[in-house]
C-alpha cells in the first residue's frame, strides 16, 4: 500500500486564494492532495512538520511518497513519480532556476549522486528538487532519520552538517519547501539510491507567490495531458531504426491497443506470435514466403516496441512484465536464427545450422558484457569519487568523448555511435531486409559479419574505460549465482594470483581448440569422432576457469567474468556435439535452452529479483559440461545433448512457475514456502 504525505506547514503560497476558475479547493494542499488521489494513490496522509512525518513514515508497510504544498503540475507527473519503474526510491527532479532553499542535485546515469543548498555542488549541479519523491519500503528507516535530523538540526553520523540539514532549525513552524528540501538532502546524505524523475512535455513548477502560482497554472491548462502521456510513452533516446522508422507510428498503435483493453503482455504474446511465425516462414523458403516473414518480423519488432510503450502510456508495470519482455526479446530473436539456419540449410548450404549457433552465441555473449558494463556504469555512478580522478590516461579521454557525442543528440556522430553498436532495432531491420533480397544465408552471415565488428568495438572501448574507472561489480554481488557455479566449482581451490578472469578465458580456450580442430576434420571430410579423447582435455582446460570461484570478483575488468564463461560453456557444447556426431539443431536446441537459464538471471539482476526457486538444480556450468564431456566420449552425445536439454528446460519453467505463480500466491497467504531447499517465512 502506497501512502502519500502532503507536508502542509507553511509553504509561502499556501493559503493564498486558487486561481479563478479552479474547481478543486481552496489552497495548493487541498489541491495537491486531491491528484495524489488521481494520480491513483490511495491513501493520502497530511503532516503539520517533520516530526509528524516521521511518525507516520515509521508506521507505513509499504512505498512512501512526500511532497510539500509548493509543487504544481499536471496529475500525470504525479501519477508517473508514483508508478516509475526505475527504482524503489525515485526523486522528482526540474529544470527550473532554484529558489533560496530549495536543494540542486547531480545526477549521473539517471542517479542522484549529491544534493544540496544552491551554491553547495559548486557548479555541478544538473538540476533542482522537484518538492515530491517517492521512497521505497526498505528505505524508509532512512527516510525517517533524514526527517528526525533536519528537524533537529544535527549531521547523520559521517556526514557534513550543512549537506544534512541545509539551512538551520526554523524557530518558528518549517516553511514546508525548505522542510522537504532538507528532508531529501538528508536522505541523499544518507547514501540511500535514488534515481531522478525527469519531466518531459508536461509541466511541473514549485510556486513561491501568487504571481509564479497562476504562471504555472498557465503553463499546465496550455498542454493536452493525454496527448503528451501519449507521446511519453516513446523512449526520449532510442536506436536510429527505432526512432525514425517505427517510433513515427507506433503511437497510433499503442493509442489503438489501449482502447481495446490489451494488457502489454497481451502485445508482447503477438509480437513472439508474428517472430514464430517469420522463422517457418524462413525455414520453408521461396521468394514469397521469405517477403511475407520480413514483413511480419518488422510488425512484430513494432509491437515489441508497442508493448513497453503501453506500459508507460497505461503505467501498468511489472516485474513479472519486465521480466517476461527480456526473455521474450531473447527467444524471438533466437528463433529467428533457427528458421535462417534450417532455411540456409534446406537451400542447401551444409553449415545453416553452423552459423545459426554462432549468431546465437556471439549474441547472447554480447548481452553478457552488455548487463556487466550497464551494472558497472551504474556503479561508477553512484561512486563518482572513485571514478573522476583519472589523471588525463585514454580511458578518461575516452569518457569525456562519448559523454560529448551522447549530448549531441542527432548529430552523425551521435546516431554512428548508436548504430555500429549493432542494437535490437538494426539486427532486425538488417535480418529482414537481407532475407526479402537474398536469403537466408546471406542473412546470417550478415548478422555475424557486423556482429563480430561491433563486438571488437565496443568490447576494447569498454575495456578502456572499465579499467580507468576501476570499480568493481561482481563484489556487490552473488558471484557464485551469476558465476552460475555449481557442486563441482564449490570443491575447486582457489587459484587468486591469477584472477577469475585470466582463468575463465584461458578455460575457454581449450574448447574453442577441440572446437577448431573438429571444424577442420569435418571440413576436409573426416569424422570428427576421432578426436573424442580430446573431449576430457579439452574438459579439464574448462574447468581451469573453476580455480577462480572462490577468489575475489574485484579487479577492474571481473565484470566480463560471467561472459568469458558463457563463452566457455557454450564452445565446449558444441564442441561436444561436433565430435559426439550430435544433429545440429539438437546442438542449437541445446544452446537456445542455455540461453534462456542464463538470461532468467540477467533478467533477475536488472529488475533487482532473487535467484530462480530451482537454480540449485541446473547443475552449474561445469557440472553441465561434465555430463556432456562423458556422453560425447562414450559416443551418445546426440541422446544426452537433448537429455539434458529437455531436463533444462523442465527446471526453467518450474523455477518461472514458482517464481511468478505458487511462490508469490503462497506469500499472499502468509505461509511458509519452500525456496531453495529450505523453508522461509514471507516477510
Amino acid at each position: 500500500m502506497t501512502v502519500a504525505i502532503v507536508l502542509a506547514a507553511g509553504t509561502p503560497a499556501a493559503g493564498q486564494p486558487t486561481a479563478a476558475g479552479d474547481t478543486l479547493g481552496a489552497t495548493l494542499a487541498d489541491r495537491l492532495a486531491e491528484q495524489w488521489h488521481r494520480a491513483g494513490v490511495t491513501h493520502v496522509r497530511r503532516a503539520a512538520n517533520l516530526t509528524e512525518l516521521a511518525t507516520l513514515v515509521d508506521a507505513a508497510t509499504g512505498p512512501v511518497i512526500v511532497s510539500g504544498t509548493d509543487l504544481v503540475a499536471h496529475t500525470a507527473v504525479l501519477r508517473h513519480l508514483a508508478t516509475s519503474p526505475v527504482g524503489p526510491t525515485v526523486a522528482l527532479v526540474l529544470t527550473d532556476p532554484p529558489a533560496p532553499g530549495q536543494a540542486v542535485v547531480r545526477e549521473e546515469r539517471g542517479q542522484v549522486v549529491d544534493a544540496g543548498p544552491d551554491g553547495r555542488l559548486d557548479g555541478g549541479q544538473t538540476g533542482v528538487f522537484g518538492g515530491a519523491l517517492r521512497v521505497g519500503r526498505d528505505d524508509l528507516p532512512a527516510l525517517a532519520a533524514a526527517a528526525r535530523a533536519a528537524v533537529a538540526g544535527t549531521p547523520i553520523a559521517g556526514t557534513d552538517p550543512a549537506a544534512v540539514a541545509g539551512t538551520p532549525p526554523a524557530a518558528g513552524p518549517e516553511a514546508a519547501g525548505s522542510a522537504v528540501d532538507r528532508l531529501f538532502t538528508g536522505l541523499t546524505a544518507l547514501g540511500t539510491l535514488t534515481f531522478a524523475h525527469r519531466v518531459r512535455l508536461l509541466v511541473a513548477h514549485r510556486v513561491a507567490d501568487p504571481a509564479g502560482l497562476a504562471a504555472a497554472e498557465a503553463a499546465v491548462a496550455a498542454v493536452d495531458e493525454d496527448r503528451a502521456e501519449l507521446r511519453l510513452s516513446v523512449k526520449e533516446k532510442d536506436d536510429f531504426f527505432t526512432t525514425f522508422f517505427v517510433s513515427t507510428w507506433s503511437p497510433y498503435v499503442t493509442k489503438a491497443s489501449a482502447k481495446l483493453g490489451l494488457t502489454p503482455t497481451g502485445v508482447t504474446a503477438i509480437s513472439v506470435l508474428f517472430a514464430a511465425v517469420a522463422a517457418v516462414l524462413f525455414g520453408v523458403g521461396g521468394r514469397p514466403a521469405l517477403v511475407t516473414g520480413a514483413v511480419l518480423l518488422y510488425l512484430g519488432f513494432v509491437l515489441d516496441c508497442v508493448d513497453g510503450q503501453l506500459a508507460r502510456y497505461t503505467r501498468h508495470f511489472s516485474a513479472w512484465g519486465g521480466w517476461l519482455d527480456t526473455m521474450a526479446d531473447r527467444a524471438k530473436e533466437y528463433l529467428v536464427y533457427a528458421g535462417l539456419g534450417y532455411g540456409a540449410t534446406a537451400a542447401g548450404f551444409r553449415y545453416g545450422w553452423a552459423l545459426a549457433v554462432a549468431a546465437m552465441t556471439l549474441q547472447t555473449v554480447r548481452h553478457m558484457t552488455d548487463t556487466w558494463y550497464g551494472v558497472l556504469h551504474d556503479e561508477a555512478a553512484r561512486r563518482p569519487k572513485a571514478v573522476g580522478g583519472g589523471g588525463g590516461g585514454i580511458g578518461d579521454r575516452l569518457n569525456a568523448a562519448s559523454t560529448r557525442v551522447q549530448a549531441d543528440t542527432g548529430s552523425l556522430s551521435y546516431w554512428l555511435k548508436r548504430t555500429v553498436v549493432f542494437p535490437i532495432g538494426e539486427r532486425w531491420a538488417l535480418i529482414a531486409l537481407t532475407v526479402a533480397l537474398f536469403g537466408p544465408l546471406v542473412s546470417l552471415v550478415a548478422v555475424l559479419t557486423w556482429g563480430v565488428l561491433a563486438f571488437a568495438y565496443t568490447g576494447a572501448l569498454r575495456t578502456l574505460r572499465a579499467r580507468w574507472m576501476w570499480v568493481p561489480v561482481l563484489d556487490t554481488v552473488d558471484a557464485t549465482l551469476h558465476r552460475d557455479d555449481g557442486p563441482i566449482a564449490a570443491r575447486f581451490p582457489v587459484l587468486r594470483p591469477m584472477g577469475p578472469l585470466t582463468l575463465a578465458v584461458l578455460g575457454a580456450l581449450g574448447p574453442a581448440a577441440l572446437l577448431v580442430a573438429a571444424g577442420l576434420r569435418v571440413r576436409a571430410g573426416d569424422e570428427a569422432g576421432g578426436l573424442a579423447w580430446a573431449v576430457p582435455v579439452a574438459l579439464l582446460v574448462l574447468l581451469v576457469a573453476a580455480l577462480g570461484a572462490g577468489a575475489a570478483h574485484n579487479g577492474p575488468l571481473d565484470w566480463l567474468v560471467p561472459a568469458a564463461l558463457r563463452a566457455g560453456e557454450y564452445l565446449f557444447a558444441i564442441a561436444a556435439g561436433v565430435v559426439g556426431g550430435a544433429p545440429a539443431w539438437v546442438v542449437f536446441g541445446y544452446v537456445f535452452v542455455l540461453t534462456l537459464h542464463h538470461y532468467d538471471l540477467t533478467a533477475r539482476l536488472e529488475k533487482r529479483q532473487a535467484a530462480p526457486p530451482l537454480h540449485g538444480a541446473t547443475l552449474g556450468w561445469e557440472g553441465r559440461s561434465a555430463v556432456l564431456a562423458v556422453a560425447a566420449f562414450a559416443g551418445f552425445a546426440g541422446i544426452a545433448m537433448a537429455t539434458l536439454g529437455a531436463y533444462l528446460l523442465v527446471v526453467f519453467v518450474g523455477s518461472v512457475v514458482l517464481a511468478w505463480v505458487v511462490l508469490p500466491a503462497r506469500a499472499r497467504r502468509g505461509v511458509g514456502v519452500p525456496a531453495g531447499g529450505e523453508v522461509r517465512q514471507p516477510g
